[in-house]
């Protein structure tokens, strides 16, 4: 075969774009993540993977008040009836589902180890047990009443419903959150009481707005409780709009310890929060010295939330205590509203809080005909049969004499017309013959015919009833109010757990403590080495005391400062990293590398560190021989990664003094030039300080002219040239060979 031939193509196979087929399976993928798994449907708030638990428990006829169940044969029952997923995932599932730090109102009742607010995972699924718990119950009333479609599970071999009854707005009161492909959902807990004010209000005034409802919705109601620390214009348009950012805090009190000293409670902390994270933050804060004003922290919690925090000193003011820590730790956090959900299980929207109740209340409506028309159909059937039974008791030795002589007494009590005697043509149905011939002897008493008159007469009053109903709009949501306030009254604040948890308050916000006035100001001496581990020892020590360094290392540099200073270091990529002296290890090691604390790259120096001074100019300069001046206030860092001030790589620092700058070039000629021709930036490559024709600028140094050049010599001497007009000259001249005796290493120092 030549290579030009093409193979011929199997029938089977198709030609297409690589990008079309590429983009219309990555739809499908993403239309199936939006709704079979990330977002919750609008009318029962739950995920397909929730639902089927729920069912699938239902199933086992785990009712409230039955025996408890292995949750493994429960996480198998779903997994092999309805879900065909990890068993793992789906026990994670069920186990939030019955965490009450997790829910507002827990669907699933739980025995055994289902995890705990430190954030420890579940037991396995064969050590703990579960059962459906009264509002996961409630969720499915009616679901044997026709009141939802079903749909074939996965292999058709059985059936699950698209959505359950829902007989409270679930979405609202436990939340939701999940990640889909370009999309995602949050959704915080509601007080349930306070939603179903809300749903009543609505049923009342079909066309209310959002803001009306928030008369009766305050805000999220969290599991763990808190304090919501927002507005009332915040929280407005965040529920109209569906989006929004919510901060919560935690709470806490002062407790009075006596002759002055106090400490801090914390009983309720953010939802969501891993307790014992959240322990080992504030920790770290003290350990790395951030919060030099918090002396200890312990978790002395039980059942309850108990964290004590002690203050290193009694002076701080509380509220500004805990106005630092808000700002440095989980005790605060933004909860980011996004209701984002499934409208009729298929499109996916962002809804304002009206357009989530409405979709409920509709969905309730469907439940109320749904279930009207099935009783309909029952109260029809059971009239048919009773209309069949009275017959049989008027006529009761015609019946017993069919049965015993004819062939086919079915046929007979067909064939016969019961109203001949009143003059009329009444003939039974099938069902009604067959319920004569399935009637039992004992019920052929006279007390039974009035029983039967008196179910029938009950029977077409609630007919009519359910007739009216079904006509009526008006009698639907004056049913579906009843069956509102019957579940508040069940679920609402006067029941047990139902009162409002998390406190919503617009409190002014206090101005921290400034940390740094509360650090103690003491000297420290600052020892770098040549590796770049750093150091702070207590006290002035001599600069060039012998200090041990690790093997390999040595003494790069060392400086004196205080714990109050603010250390700044440039590194040879041009950026200045700012480094808080109390942060430092302590002397009594070998320090940290100061890579940790900075993000200094592996392959910068660093060449210069001392304590920020404000009002002090610094010289700075390149390895190319370019330069300007800086002020201190333009080379602060607030960020670990640093300022980036000289573009280029670097050479120097400089502290800036005298009226003259001095230059020698790696071609040992040296330059003097005014300091007034060096321009001052906050950031820039600078201008030309040498000219140099081969090599780069070795070193620069700020001079006072009349008092000359001075340089160290062997032996501890120094010389001073005193004379500098041989070397003067303008700046980005190419300057003159340096004086004799000028150091080896072309090093002014």
């Amino acid at each position: 075969m030549s290579d030009d031939t093409i193979p011929e193509q199997p029938e089977n196979l198709s030609a297409e774009p690589l990008s079309r087929a590429i983009g219309e399976r990555y739809l499908t993928y993403a239309l199936s993540t939006i709704m079979n798994r990330a977002l919750p449907d609008a009318r029962d708030g739950l995920k397909p993977v929730h639902r089927r638990i729920l069912f699938a428990m239902r199933e086992l006829r785990l009712a409230p008040n039955s025996a408890f169940r292995k949750s493994a044969k429960i996480a198998g029952d779903v997994m092999g009836n309805y879900h065909p997923h990890g068993d793992a995932a789906i026990y994670d599932a069920m186990a939030r589902l019955a965490q009450d730090f997790a829910m507002r109102y827990p669907l699933v009742d739980g025995q055994g180890n289902f995890g705990n607010i430190d954030g420890d995972s579940p037991a396995a699924s064969r050590y703990t047990e579960a059962r459906l718990a009264e509002p996961g119950s409630a969720l499915m009333e009616g679901l044997s009443e026709d009141s939802v479609a079903f749909r074939p599970n996965y292999d058709g071999t059985l059936s699950e419903p698209e959505v359950l009854p829902a007989a409270f707005p679930n979405l609202l009161c436990n939340g939701a959150s999940g990640i889909a492909v370009g999309m995602a959902t949050n959704i915080p807990p509601h007080n349930l009481h306070e939603v179903i004010d809300a749903c009543l209000h609505l049923i009342k005034s079909p066309d209310a707005r959002d803001d009306t409802l928030l008369n009766f919705v305050q805000g999220p109601d969290f599991p763990t409780g808190g304090v919501l620390v927002e507005d009332a214009e915040t929280l407005r348009n965040a529920y109209r709009t569906g989006r929004g950012s919510l901060r919560l805090r935690a709470r806490w009190q002062q407790e009075d310890l006596g002759r002055g000293t106090w400490q801090i409670v914390v009983t309720e902390i953010p939802y969501q929060v891993q307790k014992s994270r959240l322990i080992e933050r504030l920790a770290e804060l003290i350990q790395t010295k951030k919060m030099p004003i918090l002396a200890d922290v312990r978790d002395e919690s039980a059942e309850d939330v108990r964290i004590v925090l002690e203050p290193k000193t009694r002076s701080v003011d509380p509220a500004q205590l805990m106005a630092a820590l808000f700002k440095s730790s989980d005790l605060e956090i933004r909860f980011g509203l996004n209701m984002n959900v499934l409208i009729d299980g298929r499109v996916p929207k962002v809804c304002s809080l009206k357009e989530v109740l409405r979709a409920f209340l509709d969905h309730r409506r469907d439940v109320l005909l749904r279930r009207s028309n099935f009783r309909l159909d029952k109260i029809a059937a059971r009239l048919e049969v009773l209309e069949g039974y009275i017959v049989a008791f008027l006529n009761l030795d015609r019946v017993i004499e069919i049965i015993r002589h004819h062939d086919d007494p079915k046929a007979g009590l067909l064939a016969e017309n019961w109203g001949q005697e009143v003059g009329a043509e009444i003939f039974l149905t099938e069902v009604q013959a067959e319920a004569i011939l399935n009637m039992r002897l004992r019920a052929l008493r006279k007390l039974e015919e009035m029983e039967l008159r008196a179910e029938r007469d009950k029977l077409l009053e609630e007919q009519e009833g359910l007739n009216a109903l079904v006509a009526d709009e008006g009698l639907q949501w004056n049913r579906i109010t009843e069956e509102l306030r019957e579940v508040r009254g069940n679920f609402g604040k006067s029941a047990e757990g139902g009162a409002r948890r998390t406190e919503i308050s617009a409190a002014a916000d206090i101005e921290p403590v400034d940390i740094e006035t509360m650090i103690e100001r003491e000297p420290i001496t600052v020892i770098v080495s040549q590796m770049g581990w750093i150091r702070a020892m207590k006290g002035h020590q001599p600069l060039d005391a012998e200090v041990k360094f690790r093997d390999g290392d040595g003494p790069f540099m060392a400086l004196h400062a205080e714990t109050t200073d603010k250390l700044m270091l440039f590194g040879s990529n041009g950026r200045f990293y700012t480094l808080p002296a109390s942060n430092l290890p302590g002397g009594r090691g070998l320090g940290e590398p100061v890579r940790l604390m900075v993000d200094l790259p592996n392959d910068a120096a660093i060449i210069d560190l001392f304590p920020w001074r404000e009002g002090v100019k610094y010289l700075l300069a390149s390895k190319a021989g370019d330069g300007f001046v800086v002020n201190s206030a333009d080379i602060l860092a607030q960020t670990k990664s640093g300022k980036q001030v000289l573009n280029g790589d670097a050479l120097l620092c400089r502290e800036v003094s005298g009226d003259h700058v001095a230059t020698v070039g790696e071609n040992r000629k040296m330059l003097v030039f005014p300091l007034i021709e060096l321009p001052e930036m906050g950031r820039g490559k600078g201008v030309r300080l040498q000219k140099f024709k081969d090599g780069g600028l070795s070193d620069a140094i700020c001079i006072t002219l009349a008092d000359g050049l001075s340089w160290q010599m062997g032996g501890g001497k120094t010389r001073t040239e005193p004379d500098l007009t041989e070397w003067l000259g303008k700046r980005a001249s190419a300057g003159r060979m340096a004086p004799r005796g000028f150091p080896r290493d072309n090093k002014f120092n």
